[in-house]
Order: C-alpha cells, then structure tokens, then sequence
C-alpha cells in the first residue's frame, strides 16, 4: 500500500494533537474564571482567586519549561512516533485527572503533569519537521503545525464556554481529557517509521524528502554534526535561537492564560459572551501561522536564501506586533479589544514559525530536538516570570502595563536575530 503525500498527513496529525493540546490547556483558563475558582476555594476574594490562578498557571510553564529540555532529549532518544504516544497519553490523562483537585497541592500536581507532557509536543514537531520535509517547504509545515495551535484556541474558548453551560467543571476535565487518546489511534496506524523506512511512502515521496534535507552549503560531516550540549552551547547562532524564542513566546502565553480573565474582568463577559467572542484572538493567530509559513516557501522559491527569508518574516511579525500592543492600552469597546488581540496574533504567528524552524536550519536530525527543547524551556521560563506579575501588574484594573512590556519582548526578539545569527546555515564542529 502506498500513499501519496504522506508527509501532508504527518504533519495534519502533528497539527491535530496541537488542537487537542490547547483545547486541553485552556480548559482552565474558561473554567476558572466562570465557575471552578469560586468552587474549589469559596472563601477566597477574587483577587484572591487571580492569584491563585496565577500561581498555577506558573507551575504549569515552569514544568512545561522542563518538559520541552527532557522530551526534547526523549525525541531524539526513542523517535518521533513513540515520543508522540508518550506524551499524548500522559497529558491526556493528566488533564483528566484535575476533575480530583482537592486543594492547591493536588491542584499543581496535576497541572504540573500536565505542563510536563504537553511540552513534548513542540521538540516533537520541530524533529517530524526535521524528519519528514526538505528545507523549502518546512516553514510551511511548522506554519501548518502552529496553526493547530491556533485552531485549538479558536475551538477551545466556546467549546468549553458552552460546556460549562450544561455541565460540571469537573465532568468537563474527564470529557476533555480522554478525549485526547482517541487522536492516538491514527497516529500509530500513520506513522509507522520514519521516510527513509516507511512501507506507504512512494519512492518519489521519499527521494524528494531525503534529496531536499541535503543542504547546497552543508558537506556529509556538517550532516552528521551532533553536537554535546556543551558545544551547541558554544555556538552564538544558538544563542539567538534561544534569546529570540524567550523573548517572544511569552507574548502568546499572555493571551492564552489570561484572554478569558481579562475579558471577564475588564469587559464584564459573561459565559456566553466569552463563547462568542473569545475565539476570536484565534482567528487572527490561525492565519498568521499559515501566513508565515506560504511567504517563506514563496520567497524561498522566489530566490531569496534561508538567512534572508527568517529575518525578513521574523521581522515583520513583530513589527505587526508592536503597534497593536500598544493600541490595546486603550482599546474602545470590548469588539475592538478581541480585534487587536487577533492582529498580535497573526503578528505573533506570522514570526514564530520561522523562529521554530531555526534549529532544524541550524542543526542536523539527531540534535535538532536538543536546541528546540532548550530553546523552549527558555521561553516558558521567561513566560512563567511574565505570567505570575500579572496579578500585581494589574491590581488598579489596567493591563495597559503588560501590553508595554510585551511590545518591549518583540524588539528584543528582533534584536536577538539580527545580532546573533548573522547567517543561516547548518553549524560545524569548532576546530
């Protein structure tokens, strides 16, 4: 049996689980604010309960951020299919498991688990990235990838909003959760080994991937270039890619952990009005993730080499960004407030995928999933920090402080770029 464009159903399934990490995540972020926080702790004031939920919204980044180091490892150790089934499963059954909370011990047990686990998925997409396409088309397919996550968001506000109008906060967490290993299904049947292996992948599908990983600058030794932690650390290009991605996503996970606070909050929503308005954001993301990724493949083919096409759309995602974040200081009505929010995003999505893509332009397949990892603990590091002053950055009822500060982490992000990888292009063992 063979199948023609298997790589597109790879990474349609690594997008798929995408969707069903953030449906998963962002349970919480509904639920809290409209009825869980006030269920579980009903003695506590409400800024109380923003504390609170800040305070777990932390722990989640913080194992997350250790979670993208050890499955980055744990991707390069066992492959990209079991990798997969791994993380899926514990997260699944992690999101599951927050139907028991008891208290805040149990409380962050779980959602630390589930921090762990879900932080598999991006090293995880960065390696099938790696593994199943030439290097002109992978921007496009972390575009499409990213845009999983974007989809999940679009999803997951009313889908949970609407939910929590029929049923419990803790029914909706079992739903929710094992709902997830259902997705495992196709992947095991799909993904039975890499392409150079793979029994359904024509021959020409497999000579166009293994022909189109070679790269024109690169020789068979900076190919097999695997590099100690130590070494890759060395290198400034590593650097950048590190400095750049914790500059820059912890502007996506202001809006993922706090949307539907700020909307409830600051634009007094309701469950109804977040179900109809909160995907909103989502929308904007979705089409930035596909947007970064077409320009890159077009540019690419229009002649434009790897250094020049990453910078260009890493830079104009965040100078999308910049003005917008600024605007949402002062949005107007609640509608404009959802629409800004959607131009950051695309902004944001439009840059991110590019930046993704750096370690898998930087390095070779046994230890692309390494620097993606590192870079990702990075990055949810600095969101954590980010995410828990909210509460005190916000205590007067503007959030006009954390825009300021987002726009500042889009400037460094660029910086970060600019300065620190001046060319683009697989790295080799110092002499």
């Amino acid at each position: 049996m063979k199948m023609k464009g298997l790589r597109w159903w790879v990474v349609g399934l690594v997008a798929l689980a995408a969707v069903v990490n953030y449906i998963d995540r962002q349970a919480l972020g509904v639920l809290w604010p409209l009825s869980m926080g006030e269920a579980v702790y009903p003695d506590k004031t409400k800024t109380e309960l923003k504390e609170i939920y800040g305070f777990v919204s932390v722990v989640f980044l913080f194992a997350y951020a250790f979670g993208q180091a050890i499955f980055g490892k744990i991707f390069d150790w066992i492959g990209t299919r079991l990798g997969f089934v791994l993380a899926i499963s514990v997260w699944s059954i992690s999101t599951a498991l927050h139907a028991f909370t008891q208290g805040i011990l149990t409380f962050s047990i779980f959602r630390a688990l589930l921090g762990i686990s879900e932080a598999g998925n991006w090293p995880g997409a960065a390696k099938a990235n790696a593994e199943w396409f030439p290097t002109k088309e992978r921007a496009f397919a972390q575009g499409i990838f990213n845009s999983g996550a974007a989809i999940g968001g679009v999803i997951s506000i009313p889908l949970i909003s609407y939910l929590a109008v029929f049923m419990g906060w803790k029914a909706i967490f079992i739903v929710v959760g094992l709902t997830g290993l259902l997705w495992l299904v196709p992947w095991l049947i799909i993904v039975k080994s890499p392409p150079e292996s793979h029994p359904w992948l024509t021959d020409e599908e497999r000579e166009y991937i293994l022909t189109g990983k070679k790269r024109e600058s690169s020789d068979s030794a900076a190919d097999e270039y695997a590099p100690t932690t130590a070494q890759m650390l060395s290198h400034k290009q590593s650097w950048g890619v590190i400095i750049s991605t914790a500059a820059i996503d912890p502007i996506w996970w202001i809006f993922v952990v706090w949307i539907p606070t700020y909307l409830i909050d600051v634009h007094e929503m309701n469950a109804l009005d977040l179900a109809k308005n909160g995907w909103i954001p989502y929308v904007g993301a979705m089409f930035g993730a596909w947007f970064g990724g077409l320009l890159a493949q077009n540019r690419l083919k229009a002649g434009w080499d790897i250094t020049k096409t990453r910078k260009f759309i890493i830079t104009l995602g965040c100078m999308i960004m910049l003005p917008a974040l600024l605007a949402l200081q002062v949005p107007g009505s609640p509608f404009m407030a959802v629409m800004i929010m959607a131009i950051i995003l695309f902004g944001f999505q439009t840059a991110i995928g590019n930046v993704q893509t750096l370690p898998s332009d930087y390095l070779g397949e046994k230890a692309v999933g390494s620097l993606a990892g590192i870079a990702g603990m990075a990055a949810k590091l600095t969101a954590g920090l980010f995410i828990y002053t909210v509460p005190w950055l916000t205590e007067d009822g503007s959030y006009g402080i954390v825009f300021v500060i987002g726009a500042s982490l889009a400037l460094l992000a660029m910086a970060s770029i600019w300065l620190l990888c001046p060319k683009i292009e697989p790295l080799k063992g110092k002499d």
